[in-house]
């Protein structure tokens, strides 16, 4: 559910969880969903399908936006532009921008892009998941992009955990010395609250993020 308080603004929950107090309703559950499914869809992979370009660095005026979505699925013909900024702003994992009266993914993308994200407060260390099977591979070859554009980096292990869960169901947390990586110049973009991207990572900047676990002794070690 997706309120605003006249107070202290968006939020999704039933009540403001700032004051308690009633709120101004914007959209259910199932319309958050599928209006962000949506928003995320145009932003990063298709904008063409709803007859909308972006500029260079990925911005999407928000008008434009609305009326694409107004006329491809009737049923939003009640969809402004403040319903996509609530989107936006109470996303927990910062995977938009709102700059002046346009819109844009900060990560994730499939079409090519020129993210101008910043480069500072980069921690000395970020994560990536991948298989068991994988491990060997990419400590010796290093990270490229896939399906994306970018290597996507999380902030700590637990962010990559989860991220790697959708591919794996225990996902092996590779370490990235930034520190190392950008004196050898690497740049390394911020993008959402979480995620840091980079066109690629050498392996001589990766190392397991966490020891292998002791194997459990046998029968004779007792």
């Amino acid at each position: 559910m997706l309120k605003e308080c006249a107070q202290h603004g968006f939020f999704r929950a039933e009540a403001c969880p700032v004051c308690g107090q009633p709120a101004r309703f914007l959209m259910n559950d199932r319309e958050l969903d599928h209006l962000g499914r949506v928003l995320t869809g145009i932003l990063r992979h298709f904008p063409d399908r709803y007859g909308l370009e972006m500029d260079p660095h990925g911005w999407i005026p928000l008008p434009a936006i609305v009326r694409a979505i107004s006329q491809k699925h009737p049923a939003y013909h009640w969809l402004r532009p403040v319903h996509l900024v609530a989107i936006v702003e109470t996303d927990a994992k910062g995977r938009y921008e709102i700059r002046d009266d346009r819109v844009r993914a900060t990560y994730g993308h499939t079409v090519e892009v020129d993210l101008d994200l910043p480069t500072d407060q980069i921690p000395d260390r970020l994560f990536f998941p991948v298989t068991p099977e994988e491990v060997p591979i990419v400590l010796e070859v290093g990270l490229k992009p896939s399906d994306r554009k970018r290597v996507h980096l999380s902030r700590t292990a637990d962010d990559a955990r989860a991220a790697g869960s959708m591919r794996s169901k225990e996902p092996v947390i590779l370490a990235v010395d930034t520190r190392k990586a950008r004196d050898g110049g690497l740049v390394i973009l911020r993008a959402g609250k979480t995620v840091f991207l980079v066109d690629r990572v050498p392996a001589e900047y990766l190392s397991p993020a966490e020891a292998p676990a002791a194997p459990a002794p046998s029968d004779g070690d007792a």
